[in-house]
């Protein structure tokens, strides 16, 4: 009570602070570098990842992209490779004057592999390596350059190429998510709620949790961009229902209390050990992302579970200071809510309680099985992600059309292996199903040819004082089945010569992830479901009742996320991970919620059918609005969105949302029905309102 207190007293000087904390926020969240490479968040320790740093440190090479120039003659192409050469960050540009200085000498004249690496009727390709790493603010402002230098005639693939456009992409389309979610969720609020204003003041104090929430990811040092783009979206749906309940407990405060300071005193405590419990469970559900060796889980996790902490905080504090602020006009644009009683449907609804537990028997197999299948069919390639029109998808497409070149590899070799160990290991390579060609040193020289006739400025490119440096291109695209098993041959191949070799590129890391991501998946669903399962045993003081609660919401995440399958949909990898965890935790509390009041009614000796009628009338209307407002804050952003992986994952969180609350209003009450008796005997408390029930009944 003396904390509510505080709060009431305060109120001026809390909106204030609140106000003044808003410019560092700004300032954070403005300086807090966003990181658009999905492969920068592998483990530090894996052989991809080590292997570009050898790259980065020995060759002082890191981003590397093709140029497809079309239709311009040698001595523009040799003209366009100078000025490239003369970008910031460009370390090496290869051509085919790269290895022959004089351009009268015929492209023909080169050795038949070399001229067909750079050319394709009337297209030649020239190869970019960067001096920074792939996703670094130098290499996406050199890849903006390259284009502008290039002009229309050309065509720039690779990871940065990748990076730059959907950095652009995002810059243009996150504002928009931001104001499609607050005018969705400002209107489901509008029609749901009890007055004209409210849904502005929540807005408000939401949206400045989230200003702090975003600035304070300063101190992280950078967050990825399926985290900014989310994170925003994501805390004000979550965090709404906290809003809903204060300003519920406030009116209901108001009626029996004339002094609107101690209503609001009153609606704080009532508030507060109220959503304690349920923000727990949903900090449970990010917190379990951390558990992630794939660490962009990690970065979503944390700015999340921050978020949703923050987002209590401002419902206890500032969002109290707010309402009574602005308590008279709030007073005067109340209105009728358009929910309206929910006596009937839920006397309806528990009289056919049977054919619903009939229904929840069948649907979870059939879509356990759907929900298995799905985490199987999703794609790794973020390229697939962006529009088709986008620059980096049209060049990658004219490097398959032109070049049949679907991904590149690169082999770091220990610079003391024997030439012809390393000629017999790119033979080797070369009769790999899908490799097109190898290109190293020794591929450019004949048995009889020594090294040292090669000019110095080659084997620059291609030596380091440890590694020979070789280029794998192949006609597989990254993430496909038939790459990975092409990068276990060519590993295979590559350790019989040199135990310490590395094979590393865009398609090797993809496969890496793969693997961690699979893993990941379980291991994140299974801390998710343990940690719930302990808060809702600890706070319903029940060994069943955590059963129950989580069984429902997993037949809504089985559904949710099993419907994919059913509809022939491919997800982007991290929608399963991160879609089942935060549909858990986020929409447990529909379930705890209902539970509470009914576990608090058949405690207080109301029999078993009266005890689950008056939980699920009293509760549809706020697991209605809750519901409502994570669809309603979700859906827009994915009607709207033009990149694959926001798409996707507004549109699970919003059926999702949809889902959970449809399961709980039919499933759980028919759950809590059928085993009551088993929840009385397991539940502290429980069997002193059945004893009440007894004696009632004796009398």
């Amino acid at each position: 009570m003396k904390f509510s207190k505080t709060v009431v007293k305060m109120r001026i000087p809390i909106l204030i602070a609140t106000l003044v904390l808003m410019i560092p926020a700004a300032i954070g969240m403005a300086k807090t570098r966003i990181n658009y490479d999905m492969l920068n968040y592998l483990p530090d320790s894996m052989e991809t990842v080590r292997g570009q740093d050898e790259l980065m440190k020995d060759f002082g090479k890191g981003a590397f992209s093709f140029i497809i120039v079309e239709n311009m003659k040698d001595e523009e192409v040799h003209h366009l490779k100078e000025q490239l050469e003369t970008l910031d960050h460009v370390d090496t540009v290869l051509w085919y004057d790269t290895f022959s200085k004089d351009l009268s000498l015929p492209k023909e004249f080169l050795p038949s592999k070399l001229y067909d690496a750079f050319n394709s009727g009337d297209a030649t390709m020239m190869a970019v390596f960067l001096d920074t790493s792939t996703s670094s603010d130098e290499a996406i402002n050199t890849i903006r350059e390259i284009r502008k230098v290039c002009g229309k005639q050309c065509y720039v693939s690779g990871m940065s190429a990748l990076v730059t456009d959907l950095k652009d992409l995002c810059e243009k389309e996150e504002p928009i998510y931001v104001a499609i979610a607050v005018v969705l969720a400002c209107a489901a609020m509008l029609l749901l709620l009890d007055n004209w204003l409210i849904p502005l003041v929540f807005l408000s104090s939401i949206g400045m949790m989230i200003l702090i929430n975003l600035g304070s990811n300063i101190f992280l040092g950078e967050i990825s961009y399926i985290t900014k783009a989310l994170s925003a979206v994501l805390q004000l749906a979550v965090t709404m229902d906290y809003s809903i309940f204060l300003w519920h407990s406030y009116n209901e405060q108001k009626e029996v209390c004339e002094d609107k300071l101690k209503a609001m005193a009153g609606a704080i405590d009532e508030t507060l050990t109220s959503v304690i419990g349920s923000s727990v469970t949903t900090i449970a559900g990010f917190i379990a992302l951390c558990f992630m060796t794939f660490t962009m889980g990690r970065d979503l996790g944390i700015v999340m579970a921050k978020g949703v902490l923050l987002g209590v905080i401002g419902c206890v504090t500032v969002l109290p200071s707010i309402i009574l602020v602005l308590d008279k006009p709030l007073s005067k644009t109340m209105h009728k809510s358009l929910i309206p009683n929910m006596e009937k449907p839920a006397k309806g609804i528990l009289k056919v309680f049977p054919a619903f537990l009939a229904i929840f028997a069948i649907l979870v197999p059939v879509f356990f099985y759907g929900y298995r299948k799905t985490s199987k069919e999703v794609y790794y390639d973020m390229g697939e992600c962006l529009p088709k029109e986008m620059d980096y998808v049209i060049a990658n497409s004219k490097l398959r059309s032109e070049f049949n070149i679907a991904s590149t590899h690169m082999i770091l070799l220990d610079k003391d292996t024997p030439s012809d160990d390393i000629r017999s290991m790119i033979d080797e390579m070369e009769n790999v199903e899908g490799v097109k060609y190898v290109i190293g040193m020794e591929s450019l020289l004949g048995r009889a040819v020594p090294e040292e006739i090669l000019p110095e400025h080659i084997k620059e490119v291609l030596e380091s004082d440890n590694w020979k440096l070789m280029l794998i291109n192949s006609e597989y695209k990254a993430a496909s089945d038939e790459v990975n098993n092409q990068i276990d041959e060519l590993n295979a191949i590559l350790k019989k010569y040199d135990k310490g070799g590395m094979l590393i590129g865009e398609a090797p890391c993809m496969k890496d992830m793969i693997e961690t991501t699979d893993r990941d998946f379980r291991v994140v669903n299974a801390v998710s479901i343990l940690a719930i399962f302990a808060i809702i045993a600890l706070v319903e003081k029940s060994i069943s009742l955590p059963f129950i609660l989580i069984s429902v919401i997993e037949l809504a995440i089985f559904i949710n996320l099993g419907l994919p399958h059913y509809m022939g949909q491919e997800l982007p990898f991290i929608a399963p991970i991160c879609i089942s965890t935060i549909q858990l935790g986020a929409t447990v509390d529909y379930a705890i919620l209902m539970t509470t009041r009914y576990k608090s009614e058949r405690m207080a000796g109301a029999d078993r059918k009266e005890a689950v009628l008056t939980a699920l009338k009293t509760s549809i209307p706020s697991i209605i609005v809750s519901g409502m407002g994570l669809f309603a804050a979700t859906f827009g952003v994915s009607v709207y969105s033009d990149m694959d992986i926001i798409k996707s994952m507004c549109m699970l969180l919003a059926r999702g949302a949809v889902v959970s609350m449809l399961c709980v209003i039919f499933i759980l009450p028919a759950l809590l029905a059928v085993f009551d008796k088993v929840i009385c005997l397991t539940t502290v408390g429980m069997r002193k309102g059945k004893k009440v029930l007894m004696e009632r009944e004796a009398h």
